[in-house]
């Protein structure tokens, strides 16, 4: 083998760096920073929830991993440039960054929204992504090791749902995704998005549980009888921030259950075919 071929075939090591993880108190964030730590990763919790995040690095603390809290509110772009430049004093330079952090409606109608909720939801969820792409991007271009950015999107970000600040904003997130991978590759920086389906998660089941989600109504389209659970969505982020996706970028993964291949499927006018009398 030459050393050309060898060279193109051989994986290059996991970024250095801190894993930086926004909305990392709870949920998906929570799981991802779990699953970071215990890959080895330097990880920056950063929450506006102080007391779960101090306990959630306490923990992970104890049992030997390296994890810092760091009070954030994202919908703030000089909040999240101070704190990128605490993180980076304290760990060096952003290595990876999950964009978690998010604010979750119920259903409502643009007739009659709250128009200032649906300016915080814009301001947490976009605008938040937004502002942590940037902060710390810049600190992965200046360094120049490369490094990995995963934000969190939704199926909701693949068809209309009645969450019309929720909605839009996670089909904006899905192409600032490929917007930033294309501006981003020159430097080695690659950036995806996970689209989770509902996510059985304490918050969920409260939901279910008060009436303001059906549950059979989600399982019914879905192709798989199982939610993903939060640890499943951060195992997908895991992935696509390992040296197994160099050469993915831009892409839009669902952890669905197999929600937008079936969706429309299962809510077929003429039923689906098992459903019939006499058909297995």
């Amino acid at each position: 083998m030459s050393s050309a071929s060898a060279s193109a075939s051989a994986e290059p090591p996991a970024p250095r760096g801190v894993a930086v993880v926004t909305g990392g108190a709870r949920g998906i964030g929570e799981a991802a920073v779990r699953r970071f730590a215990a890959d080895g990763y330097p990880v920056a919790i950063l929450d506006v929830d102080a007391g779960r995040g101090e306990k959630l690095a306490a923990e992970l603390s104890r049992d030997g991993a390296q994890v810092a809290f760091h009070a954030c509110d994202v919908a703030d772009p000089d909040t999240v440039a101070a704190v990128a430049d605490r993180v980076a004093a304290e760990f060096g330079p952003a290595g990876v960054l999950v964009t978690s952090a998010a604010l979750i409606p119920n259903t409502e109608s643009i007739m009659d929204m709250d128009l200032s909720a649906h300016d915080r939801m814009w301001r947490v969820n976009y605008h938040g992504t937004l502002h942590a792409c940037r902060s710390f991007g810049r600190q992965m271009v200046d360094a120049g090791a490369g490094g990995s950015i995963v934000t969190v999107g939704s199926i909701n970000s693949l068809l209309p749902l009645p969450l019309p600040a929720y909605n839009p904003a996670k089909v904006a997130l899905a192409r600032l995704t490929q917007l930033l991978a294309a501006e981003l590759g020159r430097h080695r920086v690659r950036v995806n998005s996970v689209a989770p389906t509902y996510v059985m998660t304490p918050e969920l089941q409260a939901r279910i549980d008060a009436g303001q989600r059906d549950l059979g109504k989600m399982m019914g389209v879905h192709a798989l009888d199982t939610l993903p659970l939060t640890a499943d969505v951060a195992d997908a982020i895991a992935f696509l921030c390992s040296p197994q996706a160099r050469t993915i970028t831009g892409v839009l993964l669902p952890v669905d259950s197999g929600w937008a291949a079936s969706v429309s499927y299962m809510t077929y006018s003429g039923g689906v075919p098992w459903q019939k009398p006499n058909t297995r």
